[in-house]
């Protein structure tokens, strides 16, 4: 009753209850959709796309368009999209490669217009791209980070939790944990403080969380030098323990400090 006689949906694709497909969209034979969700005039869902509930998909999004990866030998992979999820007009998510398998985008999740998320991208929940971002292949992503307009994030990169990103900026390095970013090149300019109040977290987190950073980027310390006084200088937390993990497995290294401080 809700799919539109114009649409054209595959009699094998599998469509939860209550989902509206509009006219004109394409819905192909491996597709899993689930209840309470509107599928878009001229969206277009590919096969290996997985959908969660009451997800928006808008006009012009493609999911699971092949991998723009040479070494795709087209094997059967998939593009996952979180329960309440929303993907505005024109964002593509491709599907995974051999390298993961999947591509990833989490719940609560608001893609703006004209993005991109290549293949083997994992995004968590809770996590805004703002218009017109590219995310190239295998970035990763954590819960609750925004990253603004027009930002282009490099390969391999990842950013963490709680992070607020700056629009227009050029993502090379990996983000750590609760940070603001911005400039042209990207640095460190402070703890993500309105992120973390609208999060709940206490004076005392907060607290921490910026004294840990000044530790890390104002004391003219070297990264081993920083992570060693961290751990030896801060009791062990959620907040601490966070950030020294991920600057210890960064493959990439991290943002740098900005030279103002």
């Amino acid at each position: 009753m809700n799919i539109s006689p114009l649409a054209v949906v595959h009699p094998e694709a599998k469509i939860g209850q209550n989902t509206i497909v509009d006219p004109f969209a394409v819905i192909e034979k491996d597709v899993v959709i689930g209840d309470n969700c509107r599928i878009y005039s001229h969206a277009t869902i590919l096969d290996g796309a997985r959908i969660g509930n009451n997800c928006n998909i808008f006009p012009g999004a493609v999911v699971a368009g092949i991998p723009q990866d040479l070494k795709f030998r087209g094997e059967v992979t998939t593009a996952e999209v979180g329960d309440n999820t929303t993907l505005r007009e024109c964002v593509t998510v491709n599907r995974g490669t051999a390298s993961r398998g999947k591509t990833v985008v989490g719940k609560n999740c608001l893609i703006m217009a004209y993005s991109h998320i290549a293949h083997d991208c994992i995004l968590k929940d809770n996590i805004i791209i703002g218009n017109a971002s590219q995310i190239a292949g295998e970035v990763e992503i954590d819960d609750f980070a925004i990253v603004s307009g027009g930002s282009l994030v490099h390969q391999f990169s990842r950013i963490s939790k709680h992070v607020m990103i700056q629009g227009g900026s050029r993502i090379g390095k990996d983000i750590p944990p609760y940070t603001l970013i911005g400039r042209d090149p990207i640095v460190y300019c402070g703890i993500n403080i309105v992120g973390l109040r609208r999060r709940g977290f206490t004076n005392d987190q907060v607290f921490l969380i910026q004294d840990i950073y000044r530790t890390l980027y104002t004391r003219g310390l070297n990264n081993t030098e920083a992570l060693k006084a961290i751990e030896t200088e801060y009791e062990p937390s959620e907040e601490r323990d966070l950030i020294l993990n991920f600057i210890k497995t960064s493959q990439r290294g991290i943002v740098r400090g900005s030279i103002d401080e």
